[in-house]
């Protein structure tokens, strides 16, 4: 008798099988019990009728406590009546490890008191949905950027200095040194970027931000392109492929997710269509200042309320371009015919999810950079190896960093960023 997950139930329908699982949840109606089991692959339904399994068996499924771990024995059939499709007639249950007072219910619970349990939580049908979600966007991401000749690049986790300025940065002690978590491996990848043309990283940045808003954790995992030879144009038509691209997979390979979260997919078709608006800094501040929005002026950054209506206004992600030199990195190409903006873009998604990429075209000039380092009050030792890049055959390059948990919330329509990330660091909850 073959072990299978729930998941290839469509590949043994009419064949009798077993599968390693929890129950979720179960109900009983009269000599019916139906078991809905999860094994990490999918959730679907178990029915053990007593009339075919004996008084015994059936007071065994009647007797599951939620989140008992069992092995099912049934056949597998078709059931048009749910999402999932399949359901299983179980016949013989084996319990393996029993479950008592499950602190989940299916009741409904506060974010602060499911956070608390994440642990736990991670079990249920929409924290799986999302894992299914953000683990195809993963894997569509290794795939669009493996299609195109770039190579993986992981930059240093511990790093001596600041690509955006050191208010935000965690700092620890490396062996009587202070060194930092990563806020970005943007400077790294532009140094491998001279090395390779074109590179990219996945992985941890953090960022030392006190804030409890639903879009910001203080952990999570940036996707970082660096381009040689590459301009801001050329840059965002990829980053707005790469988008739409990701977008597609998880249309085509997590519909049942999906389902699951409830989302829109008709809605998040139109997301695929490119390209997408571009509209300038300074046409943005003008479009909020002829609706209503009297607290912003030339040189503010966006809160959530700007995003959010600029966003909405072209109902599509949106580019917006050439933001203040004032509020901006070092390490971005100044205007070539204006001295108060420089060549950054940032794309924000609809629906009031905000800023998934910030990119730009990265300067260029020993001079340059140096003066701009200088200005930033950092300490120019700390990037000696980086203006070596501008010794020797430095070249146009540009690139951009997406937030993977905020694209996970937004393609999902959850409420919080948080849901988002496994398990994510908040300021007074720290997993081991």
């Amino acid at each position: 008798m073959k072990t299978i997950q729930i998941i290839d139930s469509k590949n043994h329908v009419g064949e009798t099988v077993k599968i390693g699982a929890w129950i979720a949840n179960k109900r009983s109606s009269g000599k019916i019990a139906f078991l809905n089991l999860r094994d990490g692959s999918a959730f679907f339904q178990g029915v053990v009728v007593k009339g075919e399994v004996g008084e015994e068996l059936f007071d065994v499924a009647k007797g599951l406590n939620q989140e008992t771990s069992v092995i099912v024995t049934g056949e597998i059939r078709e059931d048009t009546r749910s999402k999932f499709g399949y359901e299983m007639g179980v016949t013989g249950i084996e319990v393996v490890g029993e479950s008592h007072d499950y602190p989940i219910t299916p009741k409904e619970h506060g974010t602060d008191f499911l956070m608390d349990h994440r642990h736990l939580w991670l079990r249920s049908s929409k924290q799986h949905a999302v894992m299914q979600v953000r683990n195809e966007l993963i894997r569509a991401t290794y795939e669009f950027f493996n299609e195109r000749n770039f190579i993986k690049i992981d930059p240093p986790i511990l790093t001596s200095s600041a690509p955006e300025g050191t208010t935000e940065l965690f700092e620890t002690d490396y062996f009587g040194d202070p060194a930092y978590l990563s806020q970005t491996g943007q400077l790294y990848l532009e140094a491998a970027a001279m090395a390779f043309g074109k590179v990219f990283s996945f992985g941890p940045t953090f960022r030392a931000e006190k804030s409890k808003t639903r879009r910001h954790l203080t952990e999570f995992w940036m996707m970082e392109p660096e381009m040689a030879f590459v301009s801001q144009e050329e840059s965002l038509e990829i980053q707005e492929q790469y988008v739409a691209f990701m977008i597609e997979k998880v249309l085509e390979n997590c519909d049942y997710a999906l389902d699951v979260l409830g989302r829109d997919k008709e809605l998040l078709k139109k997301y695929t269509i490119l390209p997408f608006p571009r509209i300038s800094y300074d046409e943005a501040v003008d479009l909020l200042q002829k609706n209503g929005f009297e607290d912003i002026t030339w040189g503010d950054d966006f809160g959530s309320p700007h995003e959010t209506f600029i966003a909405n206004h072209y109902e599509k992600p949106v580019f917006i371009l050439n933001y203040p030199k004032s509020m901006s990195p070092f390490y971005m190409k100044p205007h070539p015919t204006r001295d108060d903006v420089v060549i950054r873009a940032d794309m924000i998604a609809p629906e009031g999810y905000g800023e998934i990429i910030g990119g730009s075209e990265r300067a260029i000039g020993f001079d340059y950079l140096l003066e701009q380092i200088e200005k930033d009050g950092l300490d120019r030792k700390d990037y000696e190896w980086y203006l070596d890049l501008q010794k020797y055959g430095p070249v146009p390059h540009s690139g951009f960093g997406l937030g993977l948990e905020r694209t996970v919330t937004w393609v999902c329509g959850i409420e919080h960023v948080r849901e988002a990330s496994p398990f994510p660091r908040l300021l007074h909850r720290i997993y081991p």
